[in-house]
């Protein structure tokens, strides 16, 4: 059981990338963690063994489907056993889908909606008691700038990840009273499996368009992600852009 005094949080999507990234920054500076991966359960297993032994926290994993509100509720048992407290929640996972709009089957929009923005609602309903208990916590929501701007053959990732920011800016405003901070960070061109499939010449194309002249890191996603959560309690409601000048 995850008991004292250190700080909890809940990372969805942990097992790569910008997850796992983030679970290593949250680690590195204390907390405890739960990390969740709907698939990948070998690669969540190592990560919570290489945590464990390169810091002095406890790490509890859960393999599901983050888009299954069953599947949400299990977690969030999970997470009243081990833990009298969860001071951050980051709703990471997500998937893409890239081409027209008519090729897109009603499975795909609907799974689309499902992991990337019904997710969020499933895990922020159960967090927020947990968190009213001690009247403070922390909700980031892992977005893109494709929320803010939509993008050109990624109409449902765009809707989806807009929905995603509206229900940010709502929720914050929501919680506020309750000194629950509410915030989002809208990723551009992250250099992690998502973005692996542009052929060079493609890769190339797009860093031309990015006046930081590359793709961002996932690291630099979980140094903001750190920043934003340990912020002050009067910065809430943010969509924060972390895409090199890019949009």
């Amino acid at each position: 059981m995850i008991t004292g005094d250190r700080k909890t949080a809940c990372i969805t999507g942990a097992s790569r990338g910008i997850g796992r990234a983030l679970a290593e920054a949250f680690a590195a500076a204390g907390y405890d963690l739960f990390l969740t991966c709907r698939r990948s359960e070998a690669l969540l297993k190592q990560l919570k063994e290489d945590l464990e032994n390169a810091y002095p926290i406890r790490c509890r994993i859960f393999t599901g489907d983050i888009g299954d509100s069953a599947q949400v509720e299990q977690l969030f048992s999970l997470i009243e056993q081990e833990s009298a407290r969860l001071d951050v929640l980051i709703n990471n996972a997500g998937i893409s889908w890239h081409g027209l709009l008519t090729d897109m089957t009603l499975q795909e929009w609907a799974d689309m909606m499902h992991t990337n923005l019904d997710s969020a609602f499933y895990t922020s309903r159960l967090a927020v008691p947990i968190m009213l208990r001690r009247h403070a916590g922390k909700i980031l929501n892992i977005s893109s700038v494709w929320g803010c701007a939509g993008a050109s053959c990624e109409v449902a990732y765009s809707a989806a990840k807009g929905g995603l920011n509206a229900f940010t800016q709502a929720l914050a405003r929501e919680l506020a009273p309750s000194n629950i901070q509410v915030n989002a960070i809208a990723c551009g061109a992250i250099d992690t499996e998502m973005n692996h499939n542009l052929s060079a010449e493609e890769r190339t194309a797009l860093e031309d368009e990015i006046p930081a002249g590359r793709f961002g890191t996932p690291q630099e996603v979980a140094a903001l992600a750190l920043s934003l959560c340990s912020s002050p309690a009067y910065l809430t409601g943010q969509i924060v852009r972390l895409d090199g000048g890019w949009i």
